[in-house]
């Protein structure tokens, strides 16, 4: 089966590269809408789309539209799913010289696997159930069992559920490792003056990254 996508892999220098497995899991939770990209007769194509992590069988899972003609090539094929992080944007105007450039602090995981098609109800619908206790909370009134039955199976019949087995990742966080203490410090502080979600994210990171 020709593939596209078994040899890519992430640009992460050593310094930036994150190998505790359990931090790179709660990047995927705290940023589970990822981009899905697969690869068929020398192209591309990508869906973004909520994708939740099984750490314990490696796996991921979410479903698309099944109007979606990514769906008609995922099965049995090589994905790569990416979760990008908190970003921020570093000014040199920041640093204590003017010998330096504008440069990018972020946080990226890189999913590869193997993607298959779920065709067991009950399991899709579990599935289901996971990604509604993630966003809405145990105390939703949108679990499955609580809503009609026939509204319930005509969108189920809407969507095609996805299994993603994990063959490779790779994690990235880039948060100025390769500059002075001095420098990290100067940083931390002018994200933290912004009013920026991203920023501050970005600034808690390098500051337990300081802490450890």
């Amino acid at each position: 089966m020709e593939t596209i996508l078994p040899n890519l892999h992430m640009y992460t220098p050593k310094p930036f590269a994150i190998t505790d497995q359990s931090i790179i899991n709660q990047i995927i939770y705290d940023n589970s809408f990822a981009t899905l990209v697969s690869g068929t007769e020398g192209s591309l194509v990508a869906t973004h789309i909520p994708l939740l992590l099984n750490p314990s069988e490696q796996v991921l899972f979410g479903h698309i539209a099944r109007q979606n003609p990514q769906g008609e090539v995922l099965d049995d094929r090589d994905i790569l799913a990416i979760f990008q992080g908190p970003h921020a944007y570093i000014s040199p105007s920041w640093y204590e010289t003017n010998k330096s450039v504008p440069t990018w602090n972020y946080l990226s995981v890189h999913v590869y696997g193997k993607a298959s098609l779920v065709r067991n109800e009950e399991e899709l619908r579990k599935s289901l159930d996971e990604l509604i206790l993630k966003y809405e909370g145990e105390n939703s009134p949108f679990f499955l069992r609580n809503m009609d039955e026939k509204y319930i199976n005509a969108l189920i019949g809407g969507i095609i559920g996805i299994k993603i087995k994990i063959t490779k990742i790779e994690a990235t966080a880039k948060l100025s490792q390769n500059h002075s203490l001095e420098r990290k410090n100067l940083v931390i502080q002018e994200l933290e003056k912004q009013k920026d979600q991203n920023a501050n994210e970005i600034a808690k990171w390098m500051r337990e990254n300081l802490n450890a």
